[in-house]
């Protein structure tokens, strides 16, 4: 009889990760253990998985409030600063403001709107569309907004970002005043120096900024991209993908992560035989109908892996076939119908019909998703995550 199981994801639990902590060793330790625990045996093309969080944390870096208030007053002067598109969260943005708002004497907050980039609402579209806002155009003042939308909180958090982000601002000592708008160029109305804080469009952001006329542009990638004070850093990322740790510190998105990977794959090699891949993990990409957040506030899903894990998934759609090429079959004809088929597929389906609606993303960014659901955010306890049977297919005894 063929196996019944396909794809397995087991949340491995681990010590708590403090700074200077071993991670290759943890990590490797942790799974063995689990797998002795368990009685799950190793096979080539298994998945090991570890939260950015934890390597970050055994790397120590961590950077504070007054750190990212010298970045930020060393690049624009300690004058106003313009703050663009950033994110609705404690625990992502509210004390990389603080320490924005350290730097500078007056910060200039320029909200999307209805939502952040990453879905967080401060108002439905519906309600722009009962007041007859046009969000393409329309550049609001915090007066003009309270006078259309009121003090909106948001769904799950209870908290209206508008009066939390000005209360940052003005705690830390600067001057604040918040406008909305969806236009980058809206800012330069009140300030030509601008921090633009979007994540997956930062890019874009500051070309416009620059060919615009602003004089000094810095994506929140660029902010302790570089050591400040001995602190943590992120040279590709500076404080894009960071957590809130304490009131006055931000843990930073792990940096030389690659190292990490293939050690615990060359450990784990020693220790079963077989050729584990290995992958660092942040957000997944998913989202969420309700909230209407989907989830990917990190600026990858993983930064760091095996190769093994590189490209697409390269599969065949079972319903399109069943429907389609052997609508006459059934029973066991159709089953084995549908495994020659997969047996001799090309290893290239792109743009196949029998390949439409197969999901279009890199394996890193399906399997982070995968990773980042089972593992939680909270206290589960399983910052290591094991995966089995995710590149068996129908035919796989």
């Amino acid at each position: 009889m063929s196996r019944m199981i396909g794809t397995v994801s087991r949340g491995v639990r681990a010590p708590i990760i403090k700074e200077g902590d071993d991670i290759v060793e943890i990590v490797t330790s942790s799974v063995l253990e689990a797998a002795e625990d368990d009685g799950f045996k190793f096979n080539d093309r298994d998945i090991v998985a570890m939260t950015e969080a934890i390597v970050a944390r055994a790397q120590g870096n961590y950077a504070t409030v007054d750190d990212i208030a010298a970045d930020v007053k060393a690049k624009f002067g300690g004058e106003t600063v313009g703050v663009i598109f950033p994110i609705l969260s404690r625990n992502r943005f509210a004390i990389c403001l603080r320490g924005i708002a350290k730097g500078a004497k007056k910060v200039v907050i320029m909200l999307s709107y209805p939502s952040d980039e990453v879905g967080n609402h401060l108002i439905s579209m519906d309600a722009v569309d009962e007041k007859g806002v046009d969000p393409y155009k329309d550049v609001l003042s915090t007066a003009k907004y309270r006078e259309l939308f009121g003090y909106e909180k948001h769904t799950f958090t209870g908290v209206d970002y508008v009066e939390y982000y000005e209360s940052l601002v003005r705690e830390c000592g600067a001057d604040c005043e918040i406008i909305f708008a969806n236009n980058a160029k809206a800012i330069l109305d009140y300030t030509k120096n601008v921090i633009n804080c979007d994540i997956h469009t930062r890019a874009r952001t500051k070309r416009i900024l620059k060919a615009t006329g602003a004089e000094i542009v810095y994506g929140l990638d660029e902010i302790l991209n570089a050591p400040v004070n001995g602190s943590g850093y992120n040279a590709d990322y500076g404080l894009l993908g960071s957590n809130k740790a304490t009131e006055d510190k931000v843990k930073l998105f792990p940096r030389d992560c690659q190292p990490v990977v293939d050690a615990i794959q060359k450990k784990l090699f020693e220790a079963t035989g077989k050729k584990i891949e290995v992958m660092v993990y942040g957000d997944g990409a998913f989202k969420d109908p309700v909230g209407k957040i989907w989830e990917l506030a990190d600026p990858v899903v993983s930064p760091a892996y095996t190769s093994g894990l590189e490209g697409t998934p390269n599969e065949l759609k079972l319903k399109y076939l069943a429907d389609n090429e052997f609508a006459d079959l059934s029973g066991d004809e159709l089953k084995e119908a549908i495994k020659g088929k997969i047996q001799e597929k090309d290893d290239n389906l792109v743009g196949k019909m029998a390949s439409e609606g197969t999901t279009p993303r890199r394996l890193t960014d399906l399997i982070g998703s995968l990773c980042d659901l089972t593992s939680g955010s909270g206290d589960k306890g399983t910052p290591i995550v094991f995966i089995q049977g995710y590149f068996d297919n129908y035919t796989t005894d």
